[in-house]
């Protein structure tokens, strides 16, 4: 199938905008909970319909009083947590656009995201990024605030100053304000991770933004709505965890945060969600991780027995449903293992949904198996998050749905993924040039290869400028690789390579959370270093195993022929991943340049 369009189920009105939701929800659900906050103890505390948007009105007043006015832009900087939804609508109350920035970006990246967005404002977490912003500032004259949400030397936080300082501004300016923002409407600039190049600014309306939410609430109706919870931990600066927030917001289903990943489990375990979100990285730790401890328990051929059963029973529920002996295995692993890894992510979630990157089609069924389906989706920030996604059931593991209502997918004749629909962004900003690249007739032109199947359902293969051609000329797409390779328990991340070689390699980094494991189980001493074990005989023949699994997704000549274990892991802190856990491919290969040549010195083309 070359093109797939699901109809339209819901219409964006001319003068609707991401504000109606707040405002809707005081007027008419004022005494609600929406959200849940940690309190100065560590508990929980809900926040209701009346009491979030009483905050967003009086934050707003002080952005007013400051002199925002409609059509500026304000970046925001900060870790996902309570204030950053409540500040991002703020800013949209006085008719300006969000800019959100991560909070781990550095100087240069917060410095040309400032100046090239002229902000005139920007609202960051911590006396670190206040230095940050400082350091930069000069060469972003339109930068004419710096607000710190975390209280430091007698000042106060953010919030508090902003509510101080708007307190002779009418609440009715920022009610006249917020009616006057049009669907149309810049509502936020989100600039792309840059894996390739300096970050784009993404022109994102408010129209793109309610489409997105409506489109997610239709194919989500066990997970988003009042009945439902979800705690974030993705970065909100990312367009999929914007979206989620504003989904929630829109159905009020309550939202918690969690700004710090290490508190991620015992927070999992008290706010009790109903549905979590997540790159695909997450769910292969969780699994890794889980069949690390059962190995080094003594238990890893239990744990390896209720995997392939997982695997086995999801697989049946796509081919008329599992037999009986199959049934009664599933039923023994779900008292013995299944429930303890529900537990873990507190033991009500119905589902997880997870995009930016692919999960890969035995974790999917792994996840499904266990009682926990994974519902991977597709999207760009150019596409406002995602544009096709998978459904309770109107799932096919191994896919990313498809589309959602009101939009088109079509493979161009070179296998690219063309999308159309409202959610597609508007233009890049001030960047004529990357926008008519992009735009063409409507269609958004992603960057990605995909096939779509007979039911529209679309398979995502990789990405045209990570294609890989190898001296024989064959095209070798390395997603497919990678993601085999990081199902195993020692491997952190990995880089396929060959262009223009005469065969595929691979980097590979190992993971220092279960390197423990692997030393006691090879005798070898505890402390030994990542470092010194990269020519290590045992570790190579681990990871040859792995590299032999892989290498059955792909044919003969795009398999991998040599590896190299990296002394160091790619972290986003050394420049080789983005926020979202993305390889930045040039910089790996330009660091790592020596190994990569080492792979092939004196090769020749095998036979």
């Amino acid at each position: 199938m070359r093109e797939y369009s699901v109809p339209a189920t819901f219409r964006v009105g001319d003068e609707e905008n991401l504000l109606d939701a707040v405002y809707a929800n005081a007027d008419e659900h004022g005494s609600v909970v929406v959200y849940r906050r940690p309190d100065a103890s560590g508990e929980w505390s809900d926040v209701t319909c009346a009491q979030f948007a009483d905050e967003v009105v009086a934050v707003a007043r002080g952005l007013i009083a400051a002199g925002v006015r409609p059509g500026d832009r304000v970046a925001l900087l900060s870790r996902t947590r309570y204030e950053w939804g409540l500040i991002d609508y703020a800013i949209l109350a006085t008719g300006a656009a969000t800019v959100p920035i991560y909070e781990t970006s550095s100087a240069e990246q917060i410095g040309w995201i400032l100046s090239d967005s002229e902000a005139v404002a920007a609202i960051v977490e911590s006396s670190r990024h206040a230095g940050l912003v400082e350091s930069v500032r000069a060469a972003c004259p339109g930068v004419r605030h710096v607000w710190q949400i975390e209280p430091s030397e007698g000042t106060p936080g953010a919030v508090e100053a902003l509510v101080a300082l708007g307190a002779d501004t009418p609440a009715e300016e920022v009610r006249a304000r917020s009616a006057a923002v049009r669907a149309d409407d810049l509502a936020t600039l989100i600039y792309t991770s840059g894996t390739t190049g300096r970050p784009k600014g993404c022109e994102l309306t408010h129209r793109n933004l309610v489409s997105e939410v409506k489109s997610a609430v239709s194919l989500l109706p066990e997970l988003l709505s009042d009945r439902g919870s979800v705690l974030l931990f993705l970065p909100l600066a990312h367009v999929f965890g914007k979206v989620i927030q504003c989904g929630a917001l829109y159905t009020r289903t309550v939202v918690g945060h969690t700004p710090d990943v290490k508190r991620l489990l015992p927070d999992l375990a008290s706010f009790r969600p109903t549905f979590i979100l997540s790159a695909p990285r997450v769910f292969e730790k969780v699994f890794n991780s889980a069949r690390q401890r059962a190995h080094d328990s003594g238990k890893g051929r239990i744990f390896d027995m209720a995997a392939d059963t997982a695997v086995a029973w999801s697989r049946a529920q796509d081919t008329g449903g599992p037999g009986l002996a199959l049934r009664l295995r599933h039923a023994l692993f779900d008292r013995l293992v299944y429930s303890k890894l529900r537990d873990v992510v507190g033991g009500n979630v119905v589902a997880a949904v997870s995009g930016a990157a692919p999960l890969g089609e035995r974790l999917g069924h792994f996840f499904r198996g266990v009682g926990l389906p994974v519902l991977e989706g597709y999207g760009l920030t150019e596409t406002t998050a995602g544009v096709t996604l998978n459904a309770l059931g109107a799932q096919r593991v191994g896919t990313v749905g498809r589309p959602v209502p009101g939009h088109s997918v079509r493979i161009a004749d070179d296998g690219e993924v063309l999308v159309k629909g409202p959610i597609v962004f508007r233009r890049y900003w001030k960047n004529e040039a990357a926008t008519a690249e992009a735009l063409e007739d409507g269609w958004f032109h992603t960057g990605d290869i995909g096939e779509l199947d007979d039911a529209g359902f679309l398979r995502i293969t990789g990405r045209k400028k990570e294609l890989i051609v190898t001296a024989g000329g064959k095209n070798v797409a390395p997603a497919v690789l990678e993601d085999r390779l990081r199902a195993h328990p020692l491997i952190s991340q990995c880089m396929v390579v060959g262009d223009g070689q005469p065969f595929i390699g691979v980097l590979v980094t190992i993971d220092a959370e279960a390197l423990p494991g692997w030393l006691d189980r090879a005798g070898k001493p505890a402390d030994t270093a990542i470092a010194d074990l990269v020519d290590d005989p045992d570790l190579r023949a681990e990871i040859a195993q792995a590299v032999e699994d892989a290498n059955q997704s792909v044919s003969r000549a795009e398999q991998i022929r040599e590896f190299r274990i990296l002394p160091v892991d790619f972290t986003e802190a050394g420049g080789e991943m983005t926020p979202t856990m993305k390889v930045k491919r040039a910089v790996v290969a330009k660091t790592f340049a020596a190994d990569i040549a080492s792979i092939y010195s004196g090769a020749k083309a095998p036979a």
